[in-house]
């Protein structure tokens, strides 16, 4: 049986998974910068923004991994092609899922050592919100691919 720090952590890879095969079903690299009216970020910024959500947050914060956040760039930067942001989200994929497993009780229990949301959270609620956060994400990248695209589901990435 899996804790619940270890279970979270298979989701995690199972959706940084996922990520990795929505840039590879974009048409070409140009696309993934595209927006649409009323639609404030690409794909590609959105996926820059994972990165660097995860890398501050789990990998630095909860992981000790050194890493100097530069939030504006996430959602300014472009013209990585779909191989280089899949490198990078696989980098994370391969570094999150393990802090998170080996999370303790007491560490999940703990207050998170940032107050992100203007009221302290515990580790563990954190670390699910910041699921959600990568979740809700991980949609609006499906939805813009889809639209831009003409494009269709791609495979379930399975635990």
């Amino acid at each position: 049986m899996m804790s619940i720090p270890e279970e979270l952590a298979a989701l995690f890879r199972r959706d940084l998974t996922r990520l990795v095969q929505e840039l590879a079903a974009f048409p070409d690299d140009a696309t993934l910068w595209k927006t649409l009216p009323g639609i404030a970020n690409s794909a590609g910024n959105l996926t820059l923004h994972l990165e660097g959500n995860l890398r501050e947050f789990i990998g630095r914060q909860l992981g000790g991994v050194a890493y100097q956040r530069q939030r504006p760039l996430e959602f300014s930067d472009s013209g990585f092609t779909a191989a280089e942001l899949s490198s990078r989200i696989e980098a994370v994929r391969d570094l999150v899922p393990a802090i998170i497993a080996a999370l303790s009780p007491e560490q999940c229990a703990a207050t998170f050592p940032e107050n992100v949301y203007g009221m302290p959270l515990s580790t563990g609620q954190f670390v699910l919100s910041l699921y959600g956060h990568l979740s809700y994400h991980l949609g609006q990248i499906d939805y813009l691919r889809r639209i831009l695209s003409a494009g269709s589901a791609v495979p379930f990435a399975g635990l």
